[in-house]
C-alpha cells in the first residue's frame, strides 16, 4: 500500500514538474536550416533554463540521439541554438523539447529532415517552399490609435502550414519594431519575442525549415538607412532570433546564401549600406562591397535557379517608395553583370510594398528576368493605383493579405520553378510556371 502510494506521488510530482517546465516556454521550438549532416533548431524560455533536443530518424525510431544541453542566454533573451549533429541525408526526424530534462508536450507534429545527397547519382529531387513578407502582429498598448494595422485573423498561417512546404522563406518586415523599441536592446529584445511567440505560429516554425533576410521595420524605423544609431543592436536581434546557415560579412548586416537541392537562394541586405532616400550622391543600395560578393557568386553558382532576394522591389521601373529602381546606377550594374556573363536562370524574390505583383522584364538577345513581389502575410495591404509599373503582369496585382508556395520540379531535363498566390484562406489567386529552359 505504501508503494503504491509512494508511486502516486511520485508521479503526481513528475507531472507537475512537466508543466511547470512547459510553462517556461515562450516560443518554439522553431526548426532553422537543413544540411545533409546538420540542422539547427531554436527555442526561447521566459527565463534562463537547461534545454536540449532529443530526435530520432523516422525509419529507425529505436535509436535516439540527443543535442548537447545548453543554458537559454538572458543576455540573448534566454534563447538558445541547438545543432542536431547525428543526422544523414535525406531522412526525416522526429523530435522532442527537453527543459530542465522534462519533456515539453505540443499538441502538433514535431518533425524535421535533412537535404538528401542527390548530386552525381540522380536528378535534383522535388521540393516545395512558402515565401512570404510583411508580418505585423498587432499589440495594442504600442500600436496606433484606430483601426488595427494588423490583420486580426491571422488563418493565413494555418493555411501555410497546411501546404506542408519544406521551408519557409521570411523576406523582410517579419517583425515591426515601433517607437519604443528602435533605442534599446530591451524594447528591440520584446518586439522580436512578441512576434515570435504567437501562438498561431507555433505550429509552422515547428515543422517547417525556416530562412530569413530583413527590411527596415526588423531593421529599425521605416525606411531606415546605414545612418541607424542602433543597427548593431537589430543585427544582434536578427541573429538571436533567426537560426540562418552563414552571414557573410562579419558584424555587418545578414547577407546569406543556402541551396535546397539544385536551387541557390542569395539572401540580400537592402538596410545596412543603404543611403538615405534623399541623397543624390553617393547613393547605394546593396552598396559596392555586397554587390559585388554577389556578382562573384552568381558567377559561381551551378544552380538550375538563381534566386535573388532583396527587401524591395528590383525590376519595377516607378521610382517609387524604396524600389531599387530609385538607385538606378548601381542597379543597372547588377543587371549587366548577369547579362555580359550570360548567367543563367536568375529570378527575383522581394516584398515590402504591401501588394503582390509579377513584373518582367525582357531583354533583347536573351531571357526575360522575372520579380515576384509576395507580400503582405498580415500587414495592412495597400493599393499602387497609378503607379507607373510598365512590366506588371496582367491579372498578378493582389491587394489582399497573401502568399506563395513555390514548387521546383521535374526531370533534370525539364526543370521547373512553379509560383503560386494563396490568400489568407488558402485559396488560389494565380500562378505562374517557369521552365529552366526559357532562362538560358
Amino acid at each position: 500500500m505504501k508503494l503504491r502510494l509512494l508511486a502516486v506521488l511520485y508521479f503526481m510530482c513528475w507531472s507537475l514538474a512537466a508543466v511547470a517546465q512547459e510553462k517556461l516556454l515562450q516560443s518554439g521550438p522553431m526548426l532553422g536550416y537543413s544540411e545533409m549532416r546538420e540542422v539547427k533548431l531554436w527555442v526561447q524560455t521566459k527565463a534562463p533554463a537547461n534545454v536540449k533536443i532529443k530526435y530520432w530518424a523516422k525509419d529507425n525510431p529505436a535509436t535516439v540521439y540527443t543535442t548537447a544541453t545548453l543554458k537559454t542566454d538572458a543576455a540573448k533573451a534566454n534563447t538558445a541554438h541547438l545543432i542536431a549533429d547525428k543526422v544523414e541525408p535525406g531522412k526525416k526526424y522526429s523530435y522532442e523539447l527537453y527543459i530542465n530534462n522534462k519533456k515539453v508536450k505540443r499538441n502538433y507534429p514535431l518533425e524535421f529532415q535533412t537535404q538528401e545527397l542527390w548530386q552525381h547519382r540522380k536528378d535534383a529531387p522535388d521540393f516545395t517552399f512558402a515565401v512570404g513578407s510583411c508580418f505585423y502582429v498587432n499589440d495594442t498598448p504600442y500600436d496606433r490609435p484606430g483601426k488595427p494595422y494588423g490583420s486580426t485573423n491571422l488563418e493565413i498561417l494555418n493555411s501555410i502550414y497546411q501546404k506542408k512546404p519544406d521551408f519557409m522563406l521570411w523576406l523582410g518586415d517579419n517583425t515591426y519594431l515601433r517607437e519604443p523599441d528602435w533605442n534599446t536592446k530591451t524594447g528591440i529584445q520584446y518586439r522580436y519575442t512578441h512576434t515570435r511567440s504567437l501562438p498561431e505560429l507555433q505550429p509552422l516554425i515547428g515543422s517547417v525549415h525556416n530562412y530569413a533576410m530583413w527590411d527596415d521595420h526588423d531593421y529599425g524605423p521605416n525606411n531606415a538607412d546605414r545612418s541607424f544609431w542602433a543597427k548593431d543592436l537589430t543585427l544582434d536581434a536578427f541573429k538571436t532570433f533567426w537560426p540562418n546557415p552563414n552571414y557573410i560579412f562579419k558584424d555587418a548586416g545578414i547577407t546569406s546564401t543556402f541551396s535546397w537541392n539544385d536551387v541557390q537562394f542569395f539572401m540580400m541586405d537592402d538596410r545596412w549600406n543603404k543611403s538615405p532616400n534623399s541623397r543624390t550622391t553617393n547613393k547605394a543600395y546593396l552598396g559596392d562591397e555586397q554587390l559585388n560578393w554577389l556578382i562573384d557568386a552568381l558567377h559561381f553558382s551551378t544552380a538550375t535557379f538563381k534566386v535573388i532576394c532583396i527587401g524591395g522591389q528590383v525590376l519595377n521601373p516607378a521610382e517609387e517608395k524604396e524600389n531599387y529602381s530609385n538607385h538606378p546606377e548601381e542597379r543597372q550594374k547588377l543587371l549587366d553583370a548577369i547579362a555580359k556573363a550570360n548567367i543563367k536562370g536568375v529570378i527575383f524574390l522581394d516584398g515590402d510594398r504591401h501588394f503582390t505583383e509579377l513584373t518582367k522584364q525582357d531583354r533583347p538577345g536573351t531571357y526575360p528576368l522575372y520579380d515576384f513581389t509576395i507580400s503582405a502575410l498580415t500587414a495592412g495591404p495597400s493599393d499602387p493605383k497609378d503607379e507607373p509599373n510598365t512590366m506588371r503582369v496582367p491579372g498578378t496585382l493582389v491587394l489582399e493579405n497573401n502568399f506563395a508556395k513555390i514548387s521546383v520540379h521535374g526531370p533534370a531535363k525539364d526543370r521547373r520553378f512553379k509560383v503560386t498566390i494563396y490568400n489568407a484562406k488558402g485559396t488560389e489567386l494565380w500562378q505562374k510556371e517557369l521552365k529552366a529552359s526559357e532562362l538560358k
